[in-house]
């Protein structure tokens, strides 16, 4: 009896030391997928989402004063056709 329960033991012990091994290969594992997709993101030159959201919204602002300075311009333009009927 005495040598099952010692059987039992010693396959309890391979089995944690079994789950620590395992453990620590899936933490080396994960810190190396993390490193080379870091790695792979890095070297495509991504821009920022925050610079991106930035530029965005500068773009939208200088297309709404363009659309002002066209419009200003269009009055202009109209201004002296209005004159030169007038006179």
């Amino acid at each position: 009896m005495s040598q099952n329960n010692r059987i039992f033991d010693d396959l309890g012990r391979l089995m944690n030391e079994a789950a620590g091994v395992a453990d620590g290969v899936r933490r080396e594992v994960e810190t190396a997928v993390k490193s080379q997709t870091q790695r792979f993101v890095a070297d495509m030159d991504l821009v920022k989402r925050e610079d991106f959201d930035a530029l965005r919204e500068l773009v939208q602002v200088q297309g709404e004063e363009i659309d002002a300075l066209r419009q200003e311009l269009a009055a202009l333009k109209a201004e002296p056709k209005a004159k030169t009927k007038s006179t």
